[in-house]
């Protein structure tokens, strides 16, 4: 296939950026996109041309990394798939490609293709996690019944790979299906419960302060989204976040449990000793 590429190409976050236009020719059907970019960047090497900056890792649709806008469409235009999945089998010959990245203003360029997306990084230290005990006291995973379908429902949330999709096609900017997924996963299980509270509140305070804008129901991030994360999952953390406002934040035993001091035992291990009694929320 013979293809022309129009292509963003931004020296940094401050510079003012442009598009490009490269022509490819020998294109083969088979090709992934990230390999049909291989062979651009290797063509624009040999003629002394700075090559096309892109993330990719791991390319199998697990890592989320490779953040292209083509054609409009956050990943391409095909479905349920990540960048690294899309196989230009779905162009035809002398088609005419735009590449794009993520536009956001929470995710800046970093160079051509390449955004910064640690914004959903510190969404997820805000909250996306539970505090466990586990010295000498690791639980087997099957030690707590859990029902079938709420575990269904949380396996199903914690597909999301973070790619950044779901801000890149809302029209707002918005990460509330990515919220909405970590928050889940957890609110869902009997090990979240403890922290739901403050993570929900958490995670949404740290969301409005990187910059991500409001959802209004569009309903394109579930569209574009490449794990089919649901709506419901933003359904599900709007009724966590008003029950924990009116509920407010509560003291977390757990963050402390873990600041005791090492204590040595008659075997091999340490265990950790908690500070009852400052750790208590009883206490007055």
């Amino acid at each position: 296939m013979n293809l022309t590429l129009k292509v963003w190409r931004q020296a940094n976050a401050d510079a003012k950026g442009k598009m490009e236009t490269y022509q490819m020719s020998e294109v083969s059907p088979d090709m992934s996109f990230l390999e049909m970019m291989d062979v651009l960047n290797e063509e624009l090497i040999e003629k002394g041309i700075d090559p096309v900056a892109f993330d990719h890792d791991c390319r199998e649709g697990i890592c989320g990394m490779c953040s292209m806008f083509i054609n409009g469409e956050a990943h391409g235009p095909d479905r349920l798939i990540t960048t690294c999945q899309l196989h230009m089998r779905k162009f035809k010959d002398g088609d005419t490609i735009t590449i794009e990245p993520f536009r956001a203003k929470a995710f800046p360029v970093i160079k051509d293709l390449t955004v910064d997306r640690s914004s959903f990084d510190r969404i997820q230290q805000a909250g996306g996690f539970v505090s466990v005990n586990t010295s000498g006291n690791t639980q087997d995973a099957n030690a707590i019944p859990i029902d079938k379908h709420d575990a269904d429902k949380a396996f199903d949330a914690a597909a999301c790979i973070g790619c950044g999709a779901c801000v890149a096609t809302c029209k707002n900017a918005s990460a509330m299906l990515f919220v909405s997924a970590k928050v889940s996963q957890y609110a869902l299980l009997p090990q979240g419960k403890v922290e739901a509270t403050d993570r929900v509140l958490n995670m949404v305070n740290q969301m409005d302060e990187e910059g991500f804008g409001n959802c209004t129901n569009t309903g394109a991030c579930e569209v574009e989204c490449p794990k089919g994360i649901s709506l419901e999952n933003i359904a599900r953390m709007n009724r966590e976040y008003l029950y924990a406002s009116l509920k407010g934040p509560q003291p977390n035993i757990s963050r402390d449990i873990g600041k005791g001091r090492r204590k040595e035992g008659r075997g091999q291990h340490f265990a950790l000793e908690a500070n009852v009694e400052n750790s208590s929320p009883f206490r007055k």
